[in-house]
């Protein structure tokens, strides 16, 4: 019995050792880092994190990744919902081949798309705004998500639709009291994909602003100084950037849990 937990056991460690090793890290000096391996600090600071929430340039882009990846979930989610319930109650000519092409463009590199995305944002004024980056990130999400909310919606059974109309439910009614509560883990999956998306990419991120809505990414890869780089502020913003993720899968372990099951995710 001991034995069936021991591979489970040592994967799980070295899956947590990196994100030790990166705390562990955030509350080092640099000189210290760069002495040499040591599994605990010597020293105990708090240096690195100060700095990050006192330098403007390190909290706005926090805050500025925030907002984006708020605002691309919420327009992805919002968007998908019609899309894939439309995918999923009715057939219509070139249903499956456009079905199949929202796909294809999930599966295209971001980095096709970042110069048009740079043209295009600089013309109409948006360049160097978290919402340009939302927007740019909802091409990638949306199919995403329309794909995942087909796949829970195809598993509700179209007689809870019929019987809503038969009982005199408009159909904006029938989708927010009956239908959305029925796939809310649906829902929840898609909101995670997306966010996680959108809070790890850099190239498109980092393309489409310059000053005001830089991300916490690129925050990051402008820490060199003439010294070389602050390895200790970069292991304390690292740490940092995985208390969303980590928060977010909190509150939604139990849907993605239910999105394998249905084998959709």
């Amino acid at each position: 019995m001991r034995r069936r937990y021991l591979i489970p056991l040592i994967y799980s460690l070295f899956l947590l050792l990196p994100i030790y090793w990166l705390v562990a890290m955030s509350f080092k000096t640099t000189n210290e880092i760069l002495g040499g391996f040591s599994l605990f600090p010597q020293t105990f600071t708090w240096a690195n994190y100060i700095t990050i929430f006192t330098d403007p340039t390190w909290y706005w882009g926090y805050i500025n990744s925030i907002i984006y990846v708020s605002l691309n979930t919420v327009i992805s989610v919002v968007a998908a919902l019609p899309a894939a319930y439309a995918f999923s109650r009715y057939r219509f000519l070139g249903d499956k081949h456009l079905f199949f092409w929202l796909l294809t463009n999930r599966m295209a590199p971001a980095a096709v798309f970042a110069l048009p995305f740079f043209q295009l944002y600089s013309a109409v004024g948006l360049f160097d705004t978290t919402i340009a980056v939302a927007l740019a990130h909802t091409l990638f999400n949306i199919p995403l998500a329309v794909w995942i909310l087909e796949g829970f919606m195809s598993g509700v059974p179209k007689e809870l639709d019929e019987t809503a109309y038969v009982d005199g439910y408009s159909f904006p009614r029938f989708f927010v009291k009956i239908f959305l509560p029925t796939i809310k883990a649906g829902v929840g999956v898609t909101a995670f994909f997306c966010f996680m998306f959108s809070w790890v990419e850099l190239l498109l991120a980092k393309s489409l602003t310059a000053v005001d809505a830089k991300p916490i990414a690129a925050t990051m890869t402008k820490t060199a100084s003439s010294a070389g780089y602050e390895l200790g502020l970069l292991a304390a913003a690292g740490t940092l950037t995985i208390i969303p993720g980590a928060i977010v899968i909190y509150f939604v372990r139990n849907y993605i849990a239910k999105g394998f099951a249905l084998g959709r995710v």
